[in-house]
């Protein structure tokens, strides 16, 4: 590895941020827009100098590209690349201003951080929250359909056929299901720090109140971006929609536990230690 490489890890790791997204009203549906959605898009609001830009947060681009800019002069900035970064809103940022600084119709070749690159939270308007569209695939990456040719149909078809089918659930916020071939889940990053909300997921799981739903069962969480998702198994062939409510009243269950001050019983403490055992860093 050459010094400047290991330079650039280094600074990588002292610029590293635990919640990059921390601050911004849909934080819990960038985590997962990042992090478990295949194919989603979401308008960004920007402001300041940019603030007249029509700008696409997306989950991919083709290629893996950091962003594209359109004939048109609007941009599609991807959450999901694989450049890693110690602080994901800045390596977002940063792509964010390569598109919007380039020529229509360009691709920009450099998207690295500098020491004047901002977060995300900069960028945007943070109380405006997103409206978030779950897609069957990546048609979102055409920008001219009639024009496609039969290299980029095959080339689509194919990304397509890899997307699991996802829904957003619509009675609570940033909980998504899919359908994943054997299995179906339903993954849900929630915005409470980590150790309060793992004591009241340890008492809905000792009282064996965790569920989101018939057939639900709560299987344990990931760690991404500081935010702990919860992960259900639900029933194959049950669609999402059936899933709505049951996550409603979890939600309401899950605030009483939280609002609840009292130790731990000891059963509820091992319900939290087995529960802390099947959790799952990412990021």
């Amino acid at each position: 590895m050459s010094k400047a490489s290991r330079a650039r890890r280094a600074a990588d790791r002292e610029s590293f941020v635990l919640r990059p997204f921390q601050g911004l009203t849909s934080e819990c549906d960038l985590v997962a827009m990042r992090e478990i959605v295949p194919a989603a898009t979401a308008p960004l609001t920007l402001i300041d100098d940019y603030a007249d830009r029509t700008v696409t947060a997306v989950t991919v681009l083709p290629l893996a590209l950091p962003c594209l800019t359109r004939s048109d002069g609007s941009v599609l900035v991807a959450l999901q690349t694989q450049v890693s970064a110690g602080d994901a809103s800045r390596q977002v940022a940063a792509a964010l201003i390569a598109a919007l600084n380039i020529e229509a119709g360009a691709t920009p070749t450099n998207v690295d951080i500098t020491p004047d690159t901002p977060q995300l939270q900069a960028l945007l308007d943070p109380t405006v929250p997103l409206e978030i569209t779950v897609h069957d695939g990546f048609e979102f990456w055409v920008e001219h359909p009639d024009e496609m040719t039969d290299e980029v149909k095959a080339s689509l078809e194919q990304a397509n056929s890899a997307a699991p089918p996802t829904h957003r659930l619509s009675s609570v916020p940033a909980a998504y299901w899919s359908d994943e071939g054997e299995r179906a889940w339903v993954r849900w990053v929630m915005p409470q720090e980590e150790y309060p909300l793992l004591n009241a997921l340890a008492r809905l799981h000792a009282g064996r109140v965790d569920d989101i739903g018939e057939g639900s069962r709560y299987v344990g969480s990931f760690r991404c971006h500081g935010l702990l998702a919860p992960v259900w198994e639900v029933p194959k062939g049950t669609p999402a929609e059936a899933f709505e409510a049951g996550a409603a009243a979890f939600s309401a269950r899950l605030d009483e536990a939280l609002a609840n001050t009292d130790p731990l019983t000891a059963v509820e403490r091992r319900s939290r230690d087995g529960l802390a055992n099947r959790q799952l860093t990412i990021r």
